[in-house]
């Protein structure tokens, strides 16, 4: 992990991944890691459960998830926001989709003592109904806050 981020109590929700020093946009800060779970697995699971508002999960592709509730690091703290400093950007391995790799990269210079935040784009199969919108409710505090983590469906 960088020495520039630290684990500590959010606000936002929970734990929480903060700068402990300045960042330059575009530095590469941390690997998103977990095991690698199907799709199936997770949704055979808790892991997926989709009625708990939280999730340490992350979509690879259309076969497999990293799933940080197991060997999962520090980057599973990171939390969700409508106007996130941070991106996931994934590094695709294409002889080997189940080896792809996410890293959380920033998008804009960061201060010393600002939490790192990313958008987790989260779609439902669902209806994105007031009570799932609810469940999946943002906490950002941004002035472009949604109210929810859930994006819009297209």
């Amino acid at each position: 992990m960088s020495k520039k981020i630290a684990t500590r109590k959010s606000a936002i929700h929970g734990n929480g991944m903060f700068a402990v020093a300045s960042i330059r946009k575009g530095d590469r800060l941390i690997e998103y890691k977990g095991r690698r779970r199907t799709h199936e697995d997770v949704d055979a699971g808790d892991s997926g459960d989709i009625e708990s508002g939280h999730t340490f999960l992350f979509t690879l592709n259309e076969d497999w998830v990293i799933d940080a509730n197991f060997e999962g690091n520090s980057a599973r703290w990171i939390n969700h926001s409508c106007a996130p400093n941070c991106e996931a950007v994934m590094e695709e391995n294409e002889e080997d989709p189940k080896a792809s790799r996410v890293f959380i990269e920033a998008i804009r210079a960061i201060k010393p003592g600002e939490e790192l935040t990313y958008d987790y784009g989260i779609t439902l199969a669902e209806r994105h109904s007031p009570r799932l919108k609810k469940i999946w409710a943002c906490r950002c505090g941004a002035k472009n806050c949604t109210g929810t983590m859930l994006k819009r469906k297209r």
